[in-house]
């Protein structure tokens, strides 16, 4: 593989450049061509004698050189602004135009002046978006495309920025209730093997001279103080190895299922995720079927985006059941899933012509559920933590003592 930098004229008459990883530079022309631009010139790239991706592998560089995707309070805040701007009056043209001056983090300016150029060559808003996949997914373009259907678009560029922005607030809210125990966890673990591998050793060293008999759990302990010390490059490969098995397993569809089932199954943590999971499938079904999405549609583009193999299974059995002519909520109850609660609620929803408002009302329930089971969750792990690390000190402690008076 080998990098070419290009500069090329879009059908308007902008001027873009950019830099391709491709395998010549035949291949390169096509790549561009294919883009809608016509190359104005193409040189291969300069590699500086610091640049140290030049020594990687391709698999290594083509991961490096991957863009991300956007965060979800990133992909919030540009639809915001998006919206905002449409409020004001201007046409999509010109917010677009507005948009690529902007600079919004996790976006490119590139990317609004892609869905401006293709805007203004005919092409529909979510036709455009359908294009740049790395950042608007299957969710985000069929609702765009819902609300250039209903002539909704601002509407549903607000909702679209709420629901991402909501989210981002949840996955916060697990991401640190999760960091603060790790946290906890790693220094109670660093404690100890700084007491085993520094504090330990030099009493070691101390009885050493002495010639006793030293009680077999601190005999046991200096053991271990020893493996741990001529051994320590073993603890590094562990959790990579781990790490790699996990990936290999969870790649594949038995490892995945058993995963995603053992997830949900855990003590204390799986509650947790099973209220995120119903969450996340009443609030995304809800969203879409506002904008007006039609509930096939929905409930195909919610299975996508479902993180769980075991929710995405129970999601497709009731898209099957409703493609036959059943109501939502009886295929979602055979399921056997879904809790009751949420049962109840889309059948009321069904006899009052409001299912979107249901599943609303169900999702706030869940995520005001997920907030407490969090901070219940937090609380537990935390004081669990300090006091299996106090325990471990203590059993150190105490063996060591228990020497010094065989000693004396």
């Amino acid at each position: 593989m080998a990098q070419f930098s290009y500069k090329a004229r879009r059908p308007s008459g902008d001027v873009v450049k950019g830099v391709l990883d491709v395998d010549d530079r035949g291949a390169a022309l096509i790549q561009i061509e294919r883009s809608g631009l016509q190359p104005i010139s193409l040189k291969a790239a300069k590699k500086g004698s610091g640049d140290l991706s030049s020594a990687l592998p391709t698999f290594l560089r083509s991961i490096l050189n991957c863009q991300r995707k956007p965060k979800l309070q990133e992909l919030a805040t540009w639809t915001q602004q998006l919206a905002n701007l449409i409020h004001s009056g201007k046409p999509l043209t010109l917010a677009l135009d507005s948009m690529g001056h902007l600079k919004s983090k996790g976006i490119e300016q590139e990317v609004s002046r892609q869905l401006r150029q293709d805007v203004t060559e005919g092409k529909s808003l979510s036709e455009a978006m359908a294009k740049q996949s790395r950042i608007f997914s299957d969710l985000y373009v069929t609702m765009i495309k819902a609300g250039e259907q209903r002539g909704a678009l601002e509407k549903v560029l607000h909702r679209l920025a709420a629901h991402f922005k909501l989210f981002a607030e949840v996955r916060q809210k697990f991401i640190s209730a999760l960091t603060y125990s790790a946290v906890v966890a790693g220094v109670g673990v660093a404690i100890i093997i700084l007491s085993m591998t520094v504090i330990l050793p030099k009493f070691t060293n101390v009885i050493g001279e002495l010639a006793v008999t030293l009680p077999q759990s601190t005999q046991i302990l200096i053991n271990v103080s020893k493996f741990i010390v001529n051994w320590w490059l073993v603890f590094p490969l562990i959790p990579l190895l781990l790490t790699i098995f996990y990936c290999r397993f969870s790649a594949t569809e038995f490892g995945r299922q058993y995963l995603d089932r053992r997830k949900i199954s855990l003590p204390l943590l799986g509650n947790v995720i099973q209220l995120n999971l119903f969450g996340q499938f009443a609030r995304t079904l809800s969203t879409l079927l506002h904008s007006g999405v039609p509930l096939l549609t929905a409930l195909q583009i919610t299975e996508k985006i479902m993180p769980n193999v075991i929710v995405k299974k129970a999601i497709k059995q009731t898209r099957e059941g409703v493609t036959d002519g059943k109501t939502l909520a009886q295929p979602l109850a055979r399921s056997r899933f879904f809790p009751q609660l949420m049962i109840d609620h889309i059948q009321i929803g069904e006899k009052t012509g409001d299912i979107p408002g249901s599943l609303q009302r169900v999702a706030e329930t869940y995520e005001n559920e997920l907030t407490v089971a969090l901070r219940v969750m937090t609380n537990f792990m935390v004081p669990a933590m300090i006091i299996l690390v106090a325990i471990g000190l203590l059993g150190l402690v105490l063996s060591i003592l228990w020497a010094m008076l065989q000693i004396t």
